[in-house]
């Protein structure tokens, strides 16, 4: 299939483990690995610090045009600044699906994540990947799990229980999250009719991570 990319496109909803999965699968198949939450999670950090409010989408979309972010390894930087713990907070999460609401932001990030493509292959996860960012991807997951074990998964990670208001602070977040993502005019999130159905609700990451290689060595 000579019109089809070197690309796994890894999209669902928030917390469902896209980038753990994502940067795993890339890393055993030796390919690049693009995080396309993280560009617009660094779009929204990038806006609150330059005090830009996040609903003025031309002052956002000329902001992710001349984003001064890099990648280097795990490390996320911004003008040279390691954010790879302040892109992940809550409230830049949820700054993140408010500027991704916006198309003038999604237009210019459109090329800079079809730029993360080299001859190596590449695993990108986010929202759009299949249907956008790549619709010629040579495979597409979309991969999710319910909000209660998304939630669970999210509060293990930062070290909080899983239960009390802090908890439920994070599923509301998560679950307020999907309904943005879903309800949004542009790109929104959504299962397409040529992407595999991934729910990891019972599954851990390295039965997930052999699913999709399993997937990909039949395309």
């Amino acid at each position: 299939m000579s019109d089809k990319q070197k690309v796994i496109a890894i999209d669902g909803p928030s917390a469902s483990g896209k980038g753990t999965i994502a940067s795993r699968v890339a890393a055993i198949l030796g390919f690049d690995y693009l995080d396309s939450g993280a560009l617009y999670r660094l779009t929204a950090l990038y806006a609150q610090k330059q005090e830009t409010d996040w609903a003025d989408e031309a002052a956002v979309a000329a902001l992710a045009e001349q984003l001064p972010a890099q990648f280097d390894g795990q490390k996320v930087l911004l003008a040279g600044e390691d954010v790879s713990e302040a892109i992940r907070s809550e409230a830049i999460g949820m700054g993140a699906s408010a500027v991704a609401q916006l198309p003038a932001v999604r237009a210019a990030l459109l090329q800079r994540q079809r730029d993360f493509l080299t001859g190596k292959g590449l695993v990108a996860d986010g929202r759009d990947i299949g249907s956008v960012i790549f619709p010629n991807a040579q495979l597409k997951i979309f991969l999710t799990a319910s909000a209660q074990v998304r939630a669970e998964r999210r509060a293990k990670q930062i070290g909080l229980p899983c239960e009390g208001v802090a908890f439920e602070r994070i599923l509301a977040d998560i679950e307020a999250r999907d309904e943005a993502d879903r309800r949004r005019a542009v790109a929104p999130l959504q299962q397409l009719p040529d992407a595999q159905l991934l729910d990891t609700t019972e599954l851990g990451i390295e039965e997930t991570v052999k699913k999709v290689l399993d997937w990909y060595s039949k395309v």
